[in-house]
């Protein structure tokens, strides 16, 4: 679960499904009405808070930086894949539930099902290029820096190729 899944008003209670989430997640919405709704489901068993392991979190750094998203995508939403692939790994079939368009593109890249609860969800799997928008410098995906070595401006994405189209 995302924390956009509970943003959006998804209740763990509505349904028989096992639901799991990262702590990170639940530090994001610490000071809410979620926070409640997240604690009330953690304790009576209808939520869970794992934290994956370095394997899994390495693994989804690695996906990320090749369709170039670990530009935008937070240690929370990779954890977030981590834990869905540590659980598949495991036997389970886990659907990450987000309306995050950079996880579900990664997810997809990982074979991993998402769910969107707000949004439509994406349509094609995008790898992303960082550019310059003044000096139109390329970077690759895996550029730590998020300003142009050249001229200082504010690097940009966009995107390099879709590869695929999805159902």
């Amino acid at each position: 679960m995302d924390t956009s899944a509970f943003i959006a008003g998804f209740n763990p209670f509505s349904s028989g499904e096992e639901h799991v989430t990262t702590p990170m997640v639940e530090d994001e919405v610490w000071n809410s009405l979620i926070a409640l709704r997240i604690k009330t489901a953690v304790e009576s068993g209808k939520l869970k808070i794992m934290l994956p392991s370095a394997e899994f979190l390495a693994k989804a750094k690695g996906y990320a930086t090749s369709l170039g998203d670990s530009f935008v995508l937070s240690e929370t939403d990779i954890q977030l894949l981590a834990l869905a692939l540590q659980l598949q790994t495991t036997g389970k079939n886990p659907i990450i539930v987000t309306d995050d368009y950079s996880i579900q593109n990664v997810a997809t890249k990982m074979g991993l099902e998402f769910a969107s609860l707000a949004a439509f969800g994406i349509r094609r799997l995008i790898r992303w290029v960082c550019y310059c928008p003044a000096c139109h410098q390329k970077y690759p995906p895996n550029v730590k820096s998020k300003t142009c070595r050249v001229c200082g401006s504010e690097l940009k994405r966009k995107p390099q190729k879709t590869e695929r189209t999805l159902k």
